[in-house]
């Protein structure tokens, strides 16, 4: 017993010493699960739940930090941050914004299992916003740009036989001072602009690997033919056999703990398997059955490695509907599926890009669930992995953007000017050249290459969530670029899927919809061009309320009511005059601003805190039960 006691204290001493040296910092308000954050292990949880393997080290926690010249070398440690919060955000426990000119510096220790004597080990990033360098003990092991997919090294030729390895991190960050994919970031946070996400803002890990292993699938589904195919990436030798196999899923399915019941497995064939499932169960919002997978490489009978995950069965395809006008509607499993969900920008008022836990990443989705949402468009952010998986567990669509760039200029000259109703029809034109965006130097070469090559990663890191169901690179006119081409490209690379090609502004006849954005002024339904009409974003109705909001005086919305009774009234007369009777006319999709409020804006469903609720929310599930066909 005396022994336990002292382990107890040891233990509590031990926590208590990481506290000291962490706290949230600064005046804004916070969400519930701030005071949740354990500084000694924050989000813990297996970061990659489509391919997972037993052994793996959590990095996150507190390291050193240090912010220089950009062309600094080294560095002297300013104190600790807590990884991975960004630095600007109050749970990183510094709370300070990085320029254009300087670099911000990461550094840690850890050492290595004994058992992982012989593996390579992998270094994993989540995301790194937006420029990395990444040293281990003293020696460059590679670089990355891009804030929003994963990346990782191979690090063992850099490792110490033994003893703690020292792990450096040198990110560069600009922000809106460069063209950059960036989204609503901005150095200046007003209005519809944000603070800051620079440097490490998703969890960092350590996996052991065997020299043979696999190092990618890609699963499509064919319900039709009852059929699944896989793509499968390994390194390997002559003789070695790589296999797949499909499990038993189901209700309450977990990657961490996958079923071992097999239904169907193939051999791998120039990285190639076909699969056939009998007695096909399809994923749908309503059932959203999960399979197992695991994918296996074996040599003379032994399997060298193995990574477990899951996948579905569902289709996703346009179809006419029944009506006398034979609509093309938005299908899921053959059948029309009204989708309509909120906006979601996945901002938090202490992690900012990050979620402060678990439960916090999976809070904003149950709660559209339970609102009667089936879909969600995940605005011009990109989440960490596990969000998407608790999309596919819960049954929720999404809409996913790529992160927007260009300057501040394109909005106006690419997006209000087209839409003010012909009144500038010479200047519309205008912007409907690709000429006038070299006119107002929206996008040089280097930059619309960086844009592709983040959006492609973006869809080779999240093509196998099943949640997903549209893809969207440009929205309005940030950044917006020969978006007919590009809706193309991602429509050969991913024919399973839809794509809004330019959400709201500047329609180039693209696939697969037409899109309109629609704030203040009345929705009218446009004359029908063969496409189905998504109203990708409408209306903003707002409301701020004390203690509740990230600034009172600066707080902004496109319409402001003054209390819970009046904008659930004004969000119910919405619907039901402008929405709904639209959808007989041809509306397949819609999509509110916004889930919650963030910063400055205060057009949310939820306040940014998640405290409040500020629509009824059985008024809600009432008008979301009239959304369908």
């Amino acid at each position: 017993m005396k022994k336990v006691i002292v382990s107890i204290l040891a233990l509590s001493m031990a926590v208590a010493a990481f506290a000291q040296k962490w706290a949230p910092v600064g005046e804004n308000i916070k969400s519930p699960w701030a005071a949740e954050v354990n500084p000694a292990a924050p989000l813990p949880e297996y970061p990659r739940p489509q391919m997972v393997r037993a052994d793996w080290m959590n990095l996150n926690g507190l390291w050193n930090y240090a912010i220089t010249e950009a062309s600094a070398q080294t560095f002297k440690a300013d104190g600790k941050i807590l990884v991975p919060f960004a630095v600007e955000s109050s749970l990183s426990g510094v709370g300070r914004k990085i320029t254009k000119n300087d670099a911000l510096w990461y550094e840690r220790t850890f050492t290595l299992p004994r058992k992982w004597n012989g593996k390579n080990i992998l270094l994993h990033f989540g995301a790194v916003d937006w420029q990395a360098e990444v040293f281990v003990n003293g020696v460059l092991v590679g670089e990355h740009k891009g804030g929003y997919d994963p990346f990782s090294f191979d690090i063992t030729p850099f490792l110490k036989k033994s003893g703690k390895q020292t792990l450096k991190v040198k990110v560069m960050d600009a922000t809106d001072n460069s063209l950059q994919p960036r989204g609503k970031q901005c150095f200046i946070n007003r209005s519809i602009w944000y603070t800051p996400v620079s440097g490490i803002w998703q969890t960092v890990w350590l996996e052991p690997v065997s020299p043979t292993h696999i190092e990618n699938y890609y699963v499509v589904s064919d319900i039709d033919n009852g059929t699944m195919t896989f793509d499968v990436a390994a390194t390997t030798s002559e003789g070695d056999v790589v296999k797949v196999a499909v499990l038993e899923g189901g209700e309450g399915y977990s990657a961490e703990k996958p079923s071992v019941k097999v239904l169907a497995e193939a051999k791998v064939e120039n990285g190639k398997a076909v699969v056939k499932i009998e007695d096909v169960k399809t994923w749908s919002p309503d059932s959203p059955y999960l399979y197992g997978v695991k994918v296996s490489v074996e040599r003379n009978g032994q399997v060298l490695d193995s990574v477990d995950g899951y996948t579905a069965m569902r289709k996703i395809s346009i179809v006419k509907d029944k009506t006398p006008n034979k609509y093309r509607r938005m299908a899921l499993n053959n059948e029309p599926l009204f989708q309509f969900g909120p906006l979601d920008q996945g901002w938090w008022p202490d992690g900012l890009y990050t979620a402060p836990t678990e439960e916090a990443l999976k809070f904003d989705i149950i709660k559209t669930k339970e609102m009667g949402f089936n879909m969600i468009r995940k605005h011009i952010k990109v989440e960490p992995a596990r969000w998407y998986y608790h999309c596919d567990k819960l049954g929720m669509l999404v809409w996913q953007d790529m992160i927007s760039g260009g300057k501040a200029l394109n909005l106006f000259h690419a997006g209000v000017l087209p839409n003010v109703y012909g009144v500038l029809n010479p200047l519309v034109n205008l912007t409907k050249k690709d000429n006038a965006y070299k006119i107002f130097n929206r996008d040089r070469i280097e930059w619309r290459l960086q844009f592709e090559e983040e959006l492609f990663e973006m869809i080779d890191s999240l093509y196998n969530y099943t949640s997903i169901c549209c893809w969207v690179p440009f929205n309005e006119g940030w950044g917006q670029f020969d978006a007919k081409r590009i809706g193309d490209a991602i429509k050969e690379k991913d024919p399973s899927r839809f794509v809004d090609h330019a959400s709201g502004w500047y329609d180039q006849k693209g696939c697969d919809f037409r899109s309109i954005h629609k704030y203040i002024l009345p929705f009218i339904m446009p004359k029908y061009d063969g496409r189905p009409i998504v109203l990708s974003e409408f209306g903003g109705y707002s409301q701020k309320i004390k203690n509740h909001v990230w600034n009172w005086e600066k707080s902004f919305g496109y319409q402001m009511y003054a209390n819970k009774v009046a904008l659930t009234n004004a969000y119910k007369a919405l619907h039901e005059k402008q929405i709904i009777p639209n959808i007989k006319k041809g509306l397949s999709a819609t999509v509110y601003t916004q889930v919650s409020d963030v910063e400055f804006e205060v057009n949310g469903i939820l306040s940014y805190d998640r405290e409040l609720v500020k629509i009824d929310e059985k008024v809600l599930r009432e008008i979301n039960a009239k959304m369908t066909y």
